[in-house]
């Protein structure tokens, strides 16, 4: 068993299947797959379970894992040294936001970081999706949901808080829902999961209410809901860091203030591997992200 060997292990399982592993470093599938078996044959173990689509570490597999792992970022942070070595900070940062969070709020936290670390390559995708968080070679994802997956590491980001909005418009004309059940007649604005009927959840102090709802107007694309809210087609269920600065002009009113509304989740979390080596380019920017975001929780609790 030598070096080479285990961290080759290491890019199988990051990548999930053998075809992937062969495309991220650029050999063939065969040759992958012969380096694999005279891994497992030196130890004298099955080190993956091979699935038509998946390879999953056995136990013995995930112990060697780990020790490739270590040794892998031992490797890039030595590299790393050496070619900064008096330079200023670079490198890549490949990023995964929410589509509406992430334009809303996170642009122009990113503008700044670029501005401060001209150096930084930042690679930002701009999705919803949750599966297979971090499989496409992403450093660092945000997301809202309830609880983080206890694989990832997850850095808290702040609570998202839901409002139930329409225009001034809307309001005048149509009135606003005055109760939960209201929301079942109104025509709603909102995301929801494809294929999933949307269940908003909704908390009163101690008691927790269920709401099943049908919006006439779905989408992922957060600045799209903002429009049709601002257009007067109905009450928006959105977050609201979508309509915050509407809010305060008085172009948009909320209604059902006193409940606490979520659809995908109540918090905003900065996810990313645990044993993944971190740069200091992803470092820094994780830091500075996260000072951004409890001085934007602060401004908004004053």
């Amino acid at each position: 068993m030598d070096v080479n060997s285990l961290t080759l292990l290491v890019d199988i399982l990051d990548a999930g299947n053998l075809s992937e592993a062969a495309r991220r470093l650029k050999m063939s599938r065969a040759n992958v797959s012969y380096h694999l078996n005279q891994l497992e044959r030196s130890v004298g173990l099955q080190l993956v379970r091979r699935t038509t689509r998946r390879v999953e570490p056995t136990e013995i597999g995930l112990r060697l894992y780990e020790h490739g792992r270590t040794i892998q970022n031992a490797l890039l942070a030595a590299r790393e040294s050496v070619t900064t070595l008096g330079q200023s900070l670079q490198g890549r940062v490949r990023l995964s936001v929410p589509s509406g969070y992430g334009q809303l709020v996170m642009s122009d936290w990113l503008i700044a970081f670029k501005r401060l670390y001209p150096g930084i390559v930042l690679d930002v995708m701009f999705e919803n999706r949750v599966e297979d968080l971090l499989r496409d070679e992403v450093d660092i994802a945000v997301r809202v949901m309830s609880e983080p997956p206890q694989n990832l590491v997850a850095r808290d980001m702040g609570p998202v808080r839901y409002v139930a909005c329409a225009s001034q418009e809307f309001a005048q004309t149509h009135g606003m829902p005055v109760t939960l059940d209201d929301l079942r007649a109104a025509p709603l604005i909102t995301a929801a999961v494809i294929g999933k009927q949307l269940r908003l959840a909704a908390y009163l102090r101690d008691e927790r209410h269920e709401v099943l709802l049908e919006p006439t107007i779905i989408s992922e694309n957060f600045l799209f809901l903002r429009q049709a809210v601002l257009a007067g087609l109905g009450v928006g269920l959105v977050p609201d860091y979508v309509v915050q600065d509407v809010l305060k002009r008085g172009e948009v009113l909320t209604a059902l203030d006193e409940w606490r509304l979520s659809i995908f989740g109540t918090h905003m979390y900065m996810l990313y591997m645990p044993n993944r080596h971190h740069t200091r380019a992803a470092a820094t920017f994780i830091e500075f992200i996260l000072e951004q975001t409890h001085a934007a929780q602060n401004a908004r609790e004053q």
